[in-house]
């Protein structure tokens, strides 16, 4: 049996094949052009992998690669497309690199305490007392920083500093810290691209030498304490949040209630605002103008109401800090809002892809972060879901029926919160390491609220303020956000709200995150191979597991995973922020005290008074833990000799003298050196790395430190005498 085709078979199975490909391609019609927003983001994530900056600089290609890809689109689409996304990954990662190197260098913050003098840029109220940022400050004689540096007050202190003020007092400042874990958030990152210095505390009370223009942020400040001085307790405190975006003021418990509810996007100024906000306006002012004949008669009021509600959207992104989510709200009403204007269809996917890259070009460093993140990947869904059913939706709106438009309202919640949810898990697994198993339930309840009362009565309250009238629409506010945290209390409360995961690793989210643009941008048959890439990137963990062994950077904590719980080995001084995030990197919320002595974990954790040894799985590497006494405050740390405890890995929280002659060892100057640590036990050989291996040599990273150079002598740990 011959299996060769004839000439004319073999061009009808072309013929068939191209129709076939043709097809496929025709479906896709406009959804080319959203992709390079993702090539941009892929360009911005391929520069902060790097372990050093690069020695070219990629913009160069940019151009021709996009003259190419123009003049190759109107022949071959495809390759025009294909030479179009290289161009946009090497302009994601040019301006990435552009932007680090405009970025001032970071501070060298003297170790003791100093006088400081700056003009006050922000206010921020807390729990207990309020933090400040400070703008060109001084520290004693030497010239103007060129970071700003924050720094919180006595909670006795009885200075009220608003934005614009000439502060000056006495604190301890200091760089900000390293990740807590290697791989984990970087925070001095996140404070390289943002501006800031260092942050500290002040040791005595702040005098205000004169006052100033406070502009925006004074209207921040003074909305805050109008706002919680009528809504008391936690309740004034969340209110605040909605109106100006500043969550300091919330106490912890409710924090975490509304985070284990999945309630926390409540709290940070969003889409969700901004649309209720934008919202009101353009029904109010469209309902003012068609109410006065002569006015609707003869101004356009859809467009005036859309011009006016876009008005009042920047202003509240001015107002709330100008975070990533208004930023990408504001770009996008900016877009429905021109859409109107010229007839065209508001939302699609062609404008969230040009918000993101509005954001990307201005603020590349933030798609590293939680709120691009989830905020895209929420809008995202949710725009693509709606596409993907509307003609289901109108065909059901047409049918008869009273009860159908309460239908669609429920179908809508319920929908909404679904598709937000599952496009978020992903970004909050790897940030956060929790899922919120309840927050379809409890967003059933508070968005509506939101919606309806909170948002509504904040905006009349606002309008009011300045008549003195305010306190009713406030009170009503209050009752609003008073429900929105009875229901978070309680859904948290519920057995399994909010179970711990090891954090999805950055290669799973990211395999995630493309899987979701691929099953969204698509169209027919082509999107389902997203789903594959989501699994996937879910089930990451199962190839990257987390380490078996956590050093912190300050060798106060050890935390030791075995097959029935962590172990933590604690040291006086050791801070709880620190604790949490390196349990949070294991999947766990709470860890077993390391005893003196004693067999644990099936013999996985074998502890006497001096050393533990700790061998998790079967065959795996060995680790010892050191465990000598700690140094008195002021006195040096004697070493520790690992002769008699020598393995695979030696771990000390003391200097080690003599190391054992095999085997990797991690000492106290190991931890000064190179920060934070991580191992990996499976194998014979320990798999191990430091935070400054993860990170690499980048210009947010802190040089080696070398004995003998002052500025990177280690730090002692100085209690706050004002907390």
């Amino acid at each position: 049996m011959s299996l060769a085709f004839s000439p004319s078979e073999r061009q009808g199975l072309a013929a068939r094949l191209g129709g076939r490909v043709g097809a496929l391609l025709g479906a896709q019609q406009g959804r080319f052009a959203p992709w390079l927003a993702v090539a941009l983001g892929g360009g911005v994530l391929w520069y902060f992998g790097l372990a050093e900056e690069p020695a070219w600089q990629p913009m160069w290609l940019v151009p021709p690669l996009a003259a190419l890809g123009l003049w190759l689109a109107r022949r071959w689409l495809l390759a025009g497309w294909g030479v179009g996304l290289a161009a946009a990954f090497l302009l994601g990662a040019g301006l990435a690199g552009w932007h680090a190197a405009r970025q001032p260098p970071a501070l060298f913050l003297p170790f003791g305490a100093v006088l400081v003098e700056g003009v006050v840029a922000q206010v921020q109220p807390l729990p207990e007392g309020q933090r400040i940022t400070l703008d060109s400050a001084r520290l004693g004689a030497d010239p103007p920083l060129s970071r700003q540096v924050r720094i919180r007050l006595r909670r006795d202190d009885p200075a009220s500093p608003q934005p614009g003020d000439r502060l000056r007092l006495r604190a301890l400042l200091r760089e900000p810290g390293g990740p807590v874990v290697p791989g984990g958030y970087d925070f001095q990152r996140a404070a390289f691209f943002s501006g800031l210095g260092g942050s500290g505390f002040a040791l005595g009370r702040a005098e205000v030498l004169a006052s100033g223009p406070s502009g925006i942020a004074g209207l921040r400040a003074w909305l805050n304490r109008e706002v919680a001085g009528t809504i008391p307790g936690a309740a004034g405190a969340v209110a605040a949040a909605l109106v100006t975006g500043t969550q300091s003021a919330i106490p912890p418990p409710e924090m975490v209630a509304m985070r284990d509810a999945g309630l926390a996007h409540l709290l940070s100024v969003s889409g969700l605002h901004m649309t209720i906000v934008m919202g009101l306006v353009f029904f109010v002012l469209r309902l003012a103008v068609a109410l006065v004949p002569p006015l609707a008669l003869r101004l356009p009021g859809k467009p005036l109401a859309a011009l006016g509600a876009l008005a009042a959207g920047s202003f509240y992104m001015l107002l709330t800090g100008s975070q990533v989510p208004m930023q990408r709200c504001l770009g996008m009403a900016v877009l429905v809002t021109l859409a109107l204007l010229a007839g065209r269809r508001a939302l699609s996917l062609r404008s969230i892809a040009m918000a993101a890259a509005g954001v990307l070009v201005l603020a590349p460093a933030e798609v590293l972060g939680p709120s691009f993140q989830m905020s895209f990947a929420a809008v995202l869904a949710l725009i693509a879901g709606h596409e993907a059913l509307r003609p289901w939706l109108a065909r059901f709106r047409r049918q008869a029926g009273w009860w159908r438009p309460a239908v669609l309202f429920l179908l809508g919640l319920v929908l909404t919160s679904l598709l937000a949810g599952a496009a978020t898990t992903p970004p909050g697994l790897h940030h956060f390491g929790r899922l919120q198993v309840y927050g379809i339930l409890a967003n059933a309840v508070a968005v509506p609220l939101t919606s309806l009362l909170v948002m509504p009565a904040a905006l009349i309250a606002m309008l009011a303020l300045p008549l003195g009238l305010a306190e009713w629409p406030l009170r009503a506010m209050g009752w609003g956000v008073e429900g929105i945290l009875l229901v978070a209390r309680e859904v948290a409360s519920w057995p399994g709200a909010a179970p711990a995961l090891p954090p999805l690793p950055g290669w799973g989210l990211a395999l995630a995150s493309l899987g979701l643009c691929w099953l969204c941008l698509w169209r027919g048959m082509l999107r389902a191979a997203g789903l594959p890439m989501i699994l996937l990137g879910l089930s990451a963990g199962l190839f990257s597991p987390p380490p078996d062994l956590l050093v912190s950077a300050d060798a106060r904590l050890v935390a030791l995973r075995t097959g029935q719980g962590v172990f933590l080995h604690r040291l006086p001084g050791a801070r709880a922020f620190v604790q949490e995030n390196m349990l949070r990197a294991l999947g766990v919320t709470e860890a077993l005290p390391l005893p003196e002595a004693g067999t644990l974990a099936g013999g996985a954790l074998v502890c006497t008074p001096g050393a533990c040894r700790f061998r998790p799985h079967p065959g795996g590497a060995e680790a010892v833990l050191l465990r000598g006494p700690p140094a008195p405050r002021g006195q040096r740390s004697a070493p520790l000799d690992a002769s008699a405890h020598c393995a695979a890995l030696v771990v000390a929280l003391e200097p080690l003298q003599p190391r054992c002659p095999t085997g990797a060892a991690i000492d106290r100057f190991s931890m000064w050196r190179d920060g934070a640590q991580a191992a990996w036990l499976q194998g014979e050989t320990p798999r191990r790395t430091s935070d400054r291996a993860f990170r690499g040599d980048r210009p947010w990273v802190p040089a080696e430190p070398m004995p003998g150079r002052a500025e990177t002598l280690p730090l002692a740990t100085v209690d706050d005498p004002g907390r």
